[in-house]
């Protein structure tokens, strides 16, 4: 979770709606594992476009929607795992599996 994240917010007010226990993890200095990453890119069909936070600075001054496209899969994990600033935000790690961004439909399957 980030303070500043509007997704983030919604959330954990969803989460605390739906009376569910949870940790919040400052993602910005504890990033996903890349087990955890490798769950998410499954859970959204192996676009790795999914996981990054697109709209953010690191994204744009780092040229990746150029660079994503012809990047290996495992060179893109290792770079959301290097800079928490590039993970699409929020990420829930659950038992279920992992997934980023918030859309409570999705949401509704991994937790339970």
């Amino acid at each position: 979770m980030y303070k500043g994240c509007d997704g983030c917010r919604k959330a954990k007010k969803w989460l605390q709606e739906k009376g569910v226990d949870f940790e919040e993890i400052a993602i910005r200095e504890v990033t996903p594992s890349k087990a955890e990453l490798k769950e998410a890119l499954a859970a959204h069909d192996m676009n790795l476009r999914k996981l990054f936070n697109v709209s953010g600075g690191d994204y744009r001054e780092m040229g990746l929607k150029e660079k994503l496209p012809q990047m290996e899969v495992d060179e893109a994990l290792d770079l959301l795992m290097a800079n928490g600033n590039l993970v699409k935000r929020p990420f829930l790690a659950t038992p279920s599996g992992c997934i980023s961004g918030f859309d409570t439909s999705v949401w509704e399957g991994f937790v339970r």
